[in-house]
C-alpha cells in the first residue's frame, strides 16, 4: 500500500514538472506562474459565529515577478442543525503587471459566500461553494460576479480523514460575470495534501486557468490550511 502512494505521489509531481516547465517566452500565458496560500477557520466556542479568511502571494512565474497580493477576511454564521457556513466579507487585492513594469492597480472587494460540505464517505468528501462579489477597482465602475467551486478530497493512506493523512485534492471552479452571464474564467487543480495535525493540513498542486481571449496558464499552488480551535 505505502509503495503505491510513493508511485502515486512520483507520478503526480512528474506530471506536474511536464507541465509546468518555465519558459523564456516573454508571454505570460508560457510561463509557469507560482501561487503562495494561507487559509484560516474559526469558530467561536457556543456560537454560531465564526471568522474566515486567507492570505495570498502570487507571482506571474517561479522567479518572485509580482503579479497579486490578496487579503481577505469574513465573518461567518453557520444555522443550526445544518452544515451549511455563510459567510460575508472584505478583501483587498493589489494586482501587478507582467514583467518589468512596475505599476500596481488596487481593488476592494465585498463578497457573500455559502458553503455547503457533502460527505460521500469517510474516505471522500466534498464542498459546493457559491460566491458573488462586488468589485471596486480603482477608478472603474462597480463589477460583479458569481463563482462556483466543487472540492473534492479523496484519503489515500487512511480510511478517513486524520493525523498523517496523505490525501488527493481536487477543484474546479468557474466565474461568471453577472450582467452578461458569461464565463469570465474557469479553473482546475489537482494537489497532494498531508494533514500534519487535526485541522492543519499543507497542499501542493498546480491549477491550470481558462481565461477569455488568452491562452490557458498553469500555476503552481502552495497553500496551508489551518482550522484554529
Amino acid at each position: 500500500m505505502k509503495t503505491r502512494l510513493l508511485l502515486i505521489a512520483l507520478s503526480f509531481l512528474v506530471a506536474t514538472s511536464a507541465i509546468c516547465q518555465s519558459s523564456d517566452n516573454e508571454d505570460f500565458e508560457s510561463t509557469t506562474g507560482i501561487w503562495y496560500m494561507l487559509f484560516y477557520n474559526k469558530q467561536f466556542t457556543d456560537s454560531q459565529f465564526g471568522v474566515q479568511g486567507d492570505f495570498q502571494e502570487r507571482n506571474w512565474d517561479l522567479d518572485g515577478d509580482f503579479e497579486q497580493r490578496l487579503i481577505r477576511n469574513g465573518l461567518t454564521f453557520k444555522p443550526k442543525e445544518s452544515n451549511l457556513l455563510l459567510t460575508l466579507g472584505y478583501g483587498n487585492i493589489q494586482s501587478g503587471e507582467f514583467g518589468s513594469d512596475s505599476s500596481k492597480t488596487q481593488e476592494h472587494r465585498i463578497y457573500q459566500e455559502a458553503l455547503i460540505p457533502w460527505k460521500i464517505s469517510d474516505r471522500i468528501s466534498t464542498s459546493h461553494r457559491y460566491r458573488f462579489e462586488q468589485r471596486w477597482i480603482e477608478e472603474a465602475k462597480m463589477k460583479t460576479r458569481h463563482r462556483y467551486n466543487l472540492f473534492v478530497n479523496i484519503a489515500l493512506n487512511q480510511a478517513s480523514f486524520d493525523e498523517g493523512t496523505i490525501y488527493l485534492a481536487l477543484y474546479s471552479e468557474l466565474f461568471l460575470y453577472s450582467w452578461d452571464v458569461v464565463m469570465d474564467r474557469l479553473r482546475v487543480y489537482s494537489a497532494i495534501g498531508y494533514e500534519f495535525s487535526q485541522g492543519s493540513k499543507l497542499q501542493f498542486g498546480v491549477m491550470r486557468q481558462y481565461v477569455n481571449s488568452i491562452e490557458p496558464k498553469n500555476q503552481l499552488q502552495l497553500s496551508l490550511h489551518r482550522s484554529i480551535k
